[in-house]
C-alpha cells in the first residue's frame, strides 16, 4: 500500500479539487444573503443506519475551508449509528460552514456506505481465518477515501494502484505469451529497475495453479472464478508456498463458503462499486 505521506498528499488533492469544483469563484447563494461576519452552528445528522465513515476527513475539509471553525465530534469513525444520531457539531462562520457542507456530506455518505457494506462481509467471515479485500474498482479521483472506508469497516486494502504491486492477470499472461514467461519477464524487470514489489499471479484453473507453483518468489495466487471444489483443491495444492485469494463475483451469499475453502483473502469489487449512500444531512442549529 501507499505510504502515509502519499496518503496525506492524495487527501489534499481531493479536498482542494472538491472545493474548486463546488465553490468556483464563490458561494454566491451564501454571499448574497448571509453577512460576512455572521456566525452559526450546525449538526451533522444521521438519517439512516450503518457504520459511520469520513469523520476525520470532514475535519480536514472544514479546516481547509476555514481553520477557525470549531468541531465537537460526538461519534468517531467506524462506529455503528442509527437514525437520529448526531455525529458532530460545527460552529463558526456561517458562510464557511455552508461552503464546506456539500463536500463533507458527499464524502461521508459514500464512505459510510462502503464502511457499512464492508462490515457486513467482515461479520459474515467471523470465525474463519479469511480477510476481505477491496479492489481498484473505485470512483476515479477519490480512491483513497473509498479504501480508507473499507478499513473503517474492518476490511483490508488490496494494492492501492498499478505502481505498488505486480499483479499478473489474464491479459498480462496472454499478451506476454504464458504464465511462466510473464513471471520470468517480471523478475527480470524488477531486477533491472531495482523495484521491490510483491508478485501476484491470477489463475483461471487448476492447471494454471500448477504452473504458477513451478515458479519461485510468488507472493499470492488469485483464484479467479473458481467453484468451491476447485478452490479447496487449489488451496491444498498451494499449501504454505504462498498466500491465496478468491475473486470473481463473490457476494454476501457465497463469501462464507469461499472462506471455508481455506483461502487467506477474498477480494470483492462490490465493496466500493455497488453501495447505496448513507443518508446524512447538515442542519442549522438555532
Amino acid at each position: 500500500m501507499i505510504t502515509q505521506d502519499q496518503f496525506d498528499s492524495e487527501l489534499k488533492y481531493i479536498i482542494s479539487n472538491a472545493i474548486r469544483e463546488d465553490v468556483g469563484d464563490g458561494d454566491h447563494s451564501s454571499l448574497a444573503c448571509i453577512p460576512e461576519n455572521a456566525r452559526g452552528k450546525a449538526k451533522l445528522l444521521v438519517k439512516d443506519k450503518g457504520i459511520i465513515g469520513g469523520v476525520n476527513f470532514a475535519k480536514k475539509v472544514f479546516a481547509y475551508v476555514d481553520k477557525n471553525l470549531k468541531l465537537d465530534v460526538l461519534i468517531e469513525d467506524g462506529t455503528k449509528v442509527t437514525y437520529g444520531d448526531i455525529v458532530m457539531y460545527v460552529e463558526g462562520s456561517s458562510q464557511s460552514i455552508l461552503k464546506a457542507e456539500r463536500t463533507v456530506l458527499n464524502a461521508m455518505q459514500r464512505m459510510s456506505a462502503i464502511a457499512t457494506k464492508t462490515k457486513t462481509f467482515v461479520d459474515l467471515l467471523e470465525g474463519t481465518n479469511t480477510k476481505i479485500l477491496d479492489t481498484r474498482k473505485t470512483t476515479p479521483g477519490i480512491r483513497v477515501l473509498e479504501k480508507w472506508a473499507v478499513k473503517l469497516g474492518g476490511g483490508e486494502n488490496h494494492r492501492f494502484a498499478l505502481y505498488d504491486m505486480i499483479m499478473l492477470k489474464d491479459n498480462h499472461i496472454d499478451f506476454a505469451g504464458g504464465i511462466t514467461k510473464a513471471i520470468e519477464m517480471t523478475k527480470e524487470y524488477l531486477n533491472e529497475t531495482g523495484k521491490d514489489l510483491d508478485i501476484m499471479v491470477e489463475a483461471r484453473n487448476l492447471t494454471e495453479v500448477e504452473e504458477i507453483l513451478k515458479n519461485e518468489g510468488i507472493y499470492r495466487i488469485m483464484l479467479d472464478n473458481f467453484d468451491y471444489e476447485d478452490t479447496r483443491e487449489a488451496v491444498k495444492m498451494i499449501g504454505n508456498t504462498c498466500l491465496t485469494e478468491s475473486s470473481g463475483n463473490i457476494n454476501e451469499t457465497t463469501v462464507r463458503h469461499y472462506a471455508e475453502c481455506g483461502v487467506n483473502y477474498i477480494s470483492c469489487g462490490a465493496l466500493t462499486h455497488s453501495v447505496h449512500n448513507m443518508d446524512l444531512s447538515l442542519k442549522a442549529v438555532n
